[in-house]
């Protein structure tokens, strides 16, 4: 559906995006996230015909569209984080501008705007002026106004921003009902966790790369695997050090008071056999077990830029 490859931007002498490569398919709902400055607002724009990249390709069923707006416009729908500027303008006289954008006019214009109003649940709310509106009214307006040509992609800038949670909880619906419609939709938020419950794919850019992408549940077996086992040892920390630093499955130990944090590469079997091995070597253990995490914890890992922990322990993959 949409492959991306090698994308630069640079902004004078800052590079946003550094070759940045990507793909969404068909009938993905991807989410898309970094921490603030990663470019993921500079890619959206480049996707919308927003913004021109410097180099690189966007490929939409296999042909590139960079430079070429009407086709870009024409196979996505694009909301932004923030809503534009048609206060003065009613709900349904809104619509049917964008509508006239795409060269739909009279009946067929009128027909599509109330059925995408009621779809987005406001109907009720064609007479309303826009600047009347709530965000999440608004919000919900956008998203009806992208749908207006029946984009097969849709591509969402943080549009939960600054909603309440009852509205939040029924634009997350929203997408969901247009993702099982068979739009491809591709979303960038904040909120992970939330990401976590209804995409099946994510990616995530930090400094201009794609530093990690993967279906859901591939990632959260990641987050499952990186996890470190937390150790606290109550009697003989000499004989436990000495049980970890020879085992195969540590690559990391940091050691805080008695409780240690262990970068373990095993599986639940060789956690048992490791405490099965402390156990027999006379060491009194308090507490074993595998550092809950979610996605929240990995993004945090792989995009975190400032000081390292100072590890009592490093050892080498595969030994």
């Amino acid at each position: 559906m949409l492959q991306i490859k090698n994308l630069r931007k640079a902004y004078g002498k800052y590079q946003a995006l550094d070759g940045l490569s990507m793909e969404v398919k068909e009938g993905a709902l991807y989410g898309f996230v970094g921490p603030n400055g990663a470019g993921k607002t500079t890619t959206i724009k480049i996707l919308a015909g927003l913004l021109a990249a410097d180099s690189g390709q966007v490929l939409l069923d296999g042909e590139n569209a960079l430079g070429r707006g009407r086709k870009l416009k024409g196979k996505i729908g694009y909301v932004p984080d923030e809503f534009g500027t048609y206060d003065n303008l009613k709900v349904r006289e809104y619509m049917e501008f964008f509508a006239s954008c795409y060269g739909m006019e009279g009946l067929v214009a009128r027909n599509r705007c109330s059925l995408l109003l009621e779809q987005v649940g406001l109907e009720d709310r064609m007479d309303f002026y826009v600047d009347g509106l709530s965000r999440g009214m608004k919000q919900r307006l956008c998203l009806a106004q992208a749908l207006i040509h029946d984009p097969p992609l849709l591509v969402l800038d943080e549009p939960s921003s600054g909603l309440d949670p009852k509205t939040r909880l029924e634009f997350k619906e929203l997408i969901l009902e247009l993702n099982e419609q068979g739009k491809t939709v591709l979303l960038s938020s904040h909120v992970l966790s939330e990401l976590a419950q209804m995409c099946s794919d994510i990616g995530i850019i930090d400094q201009g790369k794609l530093i990690l992408s993967g279906s859901i549940r591939e990632i959260m077996e990641r987050v499952d695997q990186s996890n470190p086992l937390i150790i606290t040892v109550y009697k003989n920390m000499e004989k436990a050090m000495a049980i970890l630093r020879s085992h195969g499955c540590v690559r990391t130990i940091s050691i805080k008071d008695n409780r240690l944090s262990v970068g373990f590469a095993g599986d639940a079997q060789d956690e048992a056999l490791l405490l099965q091995q402390m156990i027999d070597a006379d060491v009194l253990v308090n507490e074993f077990f595998r550092q809950p995490g979610n996605l929240e914890t990995l993004f945090m890992q792989i995009t975190d830029h400032g000081e390292k922990e100072v590890l009592l322990y490093e050892g080498k993959p595969g030994l």
